[in-house]
C-alpha cells in the first residue's frame, strides 16, 4: 500500500464513495453526507457539495482511484482502484 491509499481513506466522505464503488460501479456524485441528512439546515449540504467537488473528487481522480465525469457527475472505478481494493475489503469485513 502507498500513502495515497491511506490519504484517500482518511476522510469519511472519500471512504464512503470508494466503498460504494466497491459494491456498485458506476456511482453518481453523492449530494448529501450521511450526517447532513439529519440536519435541517441547507448549509451542511452546501459545505458537503463544495468539499466533494473541489477537494475529494479531484483528489481521488488525481490518485487514479476514480474517474469523474464532471458533465454527468458519474464516478467510476479508476485505473488504480485495484490498489486500494484490499483496504476497502478489510473495512467491509471489519464492519460485518
Amino acid at each position: 500500500m502507498n500513502d495515497k491509499a491511506f490519504d484517500a481513506l482518511e476522510n469519511e466522505d472519500r471512504r464512503n464513495l470508494l466503498l460504494a464503488l466497491l459494491e456498485h460501479n458506476p456511482q453518481t456524485v453523492p449530494t448529501r453526507s450521511p450526517v447532513s441528512e439529519q440536519v435541517t439546515s441547507a448549509a451542511p449540504d452546501q459545505q458537503f457539495q463544495t468539499a466533494m467537488y473541489h477537494k475529494h473528487l479531484p483528489k481521488l481522480d488525481a490518485y487514479g482511484f476514480i474517474r469523474w465525469d464532471t458533465e454527468t457527475d458519474e464516478v467510476v472505478k479508476g485505473p488504480e482502484f485495484e490498489d486500494i481494493r484490499p483496504l476497502l475489503e478489510a473495512i467491509v469485513d471489519k464492519e460485518r
